[in-house]
């Protein structure tokens, strides 16, 4: 503790410099949930559970902190591959003192821009980079991170609700069959969404809901 305290007082340009690392260090351990959220592929799977939740009408089942839980783990999955690579080429150097911290921020930047600008629609990153009247980079190493992860993070956000689309359609369907039934029955008073439940779990249990919701968030990050 007291050699922490002895480099943030210390007032040579050598200890000056490694304060600065250290502040900017904890800074982005700080804002670590922001980057798990915008900078992974977090965001289309939670969207994607909540909406399969939604279209069922259960409520509250699965409650949040099993759809976030198993959006969690399903991220590491997806991610593994450039997290591994992000701690092969930046953090073990780094931490074998073979490079510094900002040639590590840039050996684990390279990865993370690889797997965003994959899945970033053209058109939403040129939004950003013309509104900063930034030139049209060259290849993935010189777009840069300010732009990029608003960009990635709306072309999530468009991927998941057209996916969320696709499942509400079958769902709906179900519902307006219902609906029908018992306006044809003189049933107005019975909620339809009452008797559209059960059939909706049936038809999800069936054909195996979670496995194919899951099946097809794993084959769009391929």
């Amino acid at each position: 503790m007291n050699e922490v305290m002895e480099i943030f007082n210390a007032s040579d340009a050598e200890n000056v410099s490694t304060s600065i690392q250290l502040l900017l260090l904890l800074t982005v351990l700080s804002i670590a949930p922001g980057i798990l959220i915008l900078m992974t592929c977090f965001t289309r799977i939670v969207i994607v559970l909540s909406f399969v939740r939604t279209s069922l009408g259960t409520q509250q089942m699965p409650p949040n902190q099993v759809l976030l839980g198993l959006a969690l783990f399903i991220t590491f999955f997806v991610m593994a591959p450039t997290f591994s690579q992000v701690n092969k080429e930046a953090l073990q150097p780094l931490f074998n003192e073979e490079i510094n911290l900002t040639e590590a921020y840039d050996r684990a930047s390279l990865p993370m821009k690889e797997f965003m600008s994959a899945h970033t629609r053209q058109k939403d990153l040129a939004l950003f980079l013309e509104y900063a009247e930034m030139d049209k980079p060259s290849s993935v190493e010189e777009i840069p991170l300010t732009a990029l992860v608003p960009a990635f993070a709306i072309s999530e956000l468009k991927t998941a609700f057209q996916i969320g689309f696709m499942i509400f359609v079958p769902f709906l369907v179900i519902d307006m069959i219902i609906s029908s039934v018992l306006m044809s029955m003189g049933m107005m008073m019975l909620p339809p969404v009452m008797i559209s439940l059960p059939f909706k779990i049936l038809l999800f249990v069936l054909v195996d809901g979670w496995n194919l919701v899951v099946k097809s968030l794993l084959i769009s990050f391929q």
